[in-house]
């Protein structure tokens, strides 16, 4: 009996490392299935995951000091209260921007909680590092990715690499909320925003559909074309709208990269684009309608002989909750009194 101690003692620490080194695996397989975007809680609530395009990151706790690199996520980042110390900016003073290069519809929001503006649309590694952050936010596509800096950034601080080119902001803001732990914070901006956009549908009349949803390019010669997959073909979908199909034979100009969200038509192929029996230009004020039916290459279209061409404001480019909601209103204003034929 005393000899069969020492073995009995050996089969169960034996037994015990292999069922620790399955649970192991178990939970490292699990986390291997993660799907881009998706997040991995702990029990306790840290640490969390989340898969990016760059791979696995993990947060062993609440990130403090958030940079953020692109203008884009910045203003969901601040609708979600996350805390944002530092972010990448546009050109100042533009129609969209204000003098800090930030996005005029939460400009006021950022200067109130002491967000200090980087740079100024050329990503800066110096700027980034100077801002002592916990957590840096680089969007994986579009005109304000600073993925170049990936590797020059990689040993400051945790980045996650998280595109916005086939999500609404609403889809961002959950994303982000999980991940930040602010899921409350993010689940109060998109039932608020829900709600207003349900009153929306409710108050408009439709243009004639289909819709082509675009930015109309200033000196007139193309546009970049908003899909389904865009922010704003999503809420334009959920609006009770059809966006209108565009043909193969545009497609193919990949010059912003591979996105999921806008399609650029240009030259010759620019009026082949606009498909929709009425046009909703975004980034745009009152005036660009009266150019965009003076443009003699769209003339033969269906929304220009129609007289359905709608300017939806300046700050539409870029939607967050905050341009979002000054989309809705901007809807209502447009087409809350008046009867379109559908």
């Amino acid at each position: 009996m005393v000899n069969n101690i020492p073995i009995f003692g050996r089969f169960l620490a034996l037994f015990v490392f292999c069922f620790f080194l399955a649970a192991c695996d178990q939970t490292s397989s699990q986390t291997s299935l993660l799907k881009i975007g998706q997040v991995e809680k702990n029990n306790s609530g840290w640490p969390r995951s989340i898969m990016t395009r760059e791979g696995l990151l993990t947060l062993d706790k609440q990130p403090s000091r958030i940079v953020s690199t692109s203008v884009t996520l910045s203003g969901t980042l601040l609708a979600i209260n996350a805390p944002l110390v530092a972010s990448g900016a546009t050109m100042a003073n533009t129609s969209v921007a204000a003098e800090q290069g930030f996005m005029r519809q939460w400009a006021n929001v950022a200067d109130e909680r002491g967000v200090i503006p980087l740079y100024q649309t050329e990503p800066n590694a110096e700027a980034i590092i100077k801002a002592n952050p916990d957590l840096i936010i680089i969007s994986a596509t579009g005109g304000d990715s600073a993925l170049k800096l990936y590797d020059q950034l990689k040993d400051i601080a945790p980045i996650l690499v998280i595109g916005y080119d086939d999500k609404s902001w609403i889809q961002l803001a959950d994303i982000l909320g999980n991940i930040l732990g602010l899921e409350e914070q993010a689940k109060t901006i998109t039932q608020r925003f829900e709600k207003s956009l349900k009153e929306t549908k409710s108050m408009i009349t439709l243009p004639p559909q289909p819709t082509t949803a675009m930015v109309y390019y200033q000196d007139g010669t193309g546009a970049n074309i908003w899909t389904t997959e865009s922010a704003q073909g999503r809420i334009l979908q959920e609006l009770g709208f059809t966006i209108a199909d565009i043909p193969e034979s545009v497609k193919g100009n990949i010059s912003m990269g591979m996105r999921n969200d806008i399609v650029i038509a240009t030259g010759e192929r620019f009026p082949d684009a606009v498909m929709g029996n009425s046009v909703l230009l975004f980034s745009a004020s009152k005036d660009r309608e009266k150019a965009f039916k003076e443009n003699h290459y769209l003339r033969e279209t269906s929304a220009v002989k129609n007289n359905q061409v709608f300017a939806v404001g300046d700050d539409t480019f870029r939607l967050d909750y905050y341009s979002a909601t000054n989309f809705l209103k901007q809807l209502q204003t447009q087409f809350g009194h008046q009867t379109h034929v559908q």
